[in-house]
């Protein structure tokens, strides 16, 4: 669903989505259209993405997830993943402090293999001084890819297996969720795609299998508060059955 003029009723407070799963897609587009470098729609999408989590806090979200660098984003100029990189590091480093008063717990789900050692070592770091914190876990999804996520449980899962800690037939769908990284945690319930794109991009594709699925044409950069209550608005007014009736 597109996003649409603000309702003026308001959102249901007891009926807060738990998690909430985010493609902040745009950046580049956001800066094109200024006749800016790409590497400034990234600075102004971190600048977005630090309102949206004070947002979700507020509001009493208790889990969201941000796409910040999947595994096919490699893929895209050195210079940009480099640019990325720094980002990313800069973002953690200043965690703290940026997010000072928040009380949000991040962590960072993906593969490490290909990370700086140098980032790996802030990601241990902003993942201990905020672990005790009680406000939102904020996920981010960094050098992650669903497809390999899977994979990697069920590498994981087949080695429990032949080692005799787990027997084949008492394998379940909790076995797999208990492999994945997001371990632990409820599933997607509300994903939201900004930029007008309408696909999963190899984004928990496990996690969202039930989640309501909510798209606007506005860049990332652009996505403001207004915004994500507006998509939990039309979360709350959207009929859940599961597969039933």
């Amino acid at each position: 669903m597109f996003f649409k003029k603000q309702n003026k009723q308001e959102i249901d407070m007891l009926r807060i989505p738990k998690h909430i799963g985010v493609i902040m897609d745009g950046n580049g587009r956001w800066a094109k259209k200024r006749g800016l470098p790409r590497s400034a729609g990234h600075s102004a999408g971190a600048d977005a993405l630090k309102k949206i989590i004070t947002e979700a806090n507020n509001l009493g979200v208790k889990y969201i997830t941000v796409y910040a660098f999947s595994t096919e984003n490699w893929k895209r100029p050195k210079e940009e993943v480099d640019y990325l990189m720094n980002l990313l590091l800069d973002y953690l480093r200043n965690a703290e402090k940026t997010l000072s008063g928040e009380n949000v717990v991040i962590r960072a789900i993906g593969s490490r293999k290909e990370l700086s050692q140098e980032i790996c070592d802030q990601i241990v770091k902003t993942e201990e001084f905020t672990k005790n914190n009680t406000g939102i876990v904020m996920n981010i999804a960094l050098n992650y890819g669903a497809r390999e996520e899977i994979t990697n449980a069920v590498r994981e899962i087949c080695k429990d297996v032949k080692n005799g800690k787990t027997d084949i037939d008492s394998i379940t769908d909790k076995t797999v969720e208990n492999h994945l990284y997001t371990k632990g945690q409820p599933e997607v319930d509300l994903l939201i795609r900004t930029s007008g794109e309408q696909r999963l991009s190899n984004f928990m594709l496990w996690q969202v299998s039930y989640a309501e699925m909510w798209f606007t044409n506005k860049l990332w950069p652009d996505f403001r508060p207004k915004h994500l209550r507006q998509a939990i608005y039309d979360f709350q007014n959207r009929g859940r059955r599961f597969g039933g009736i």
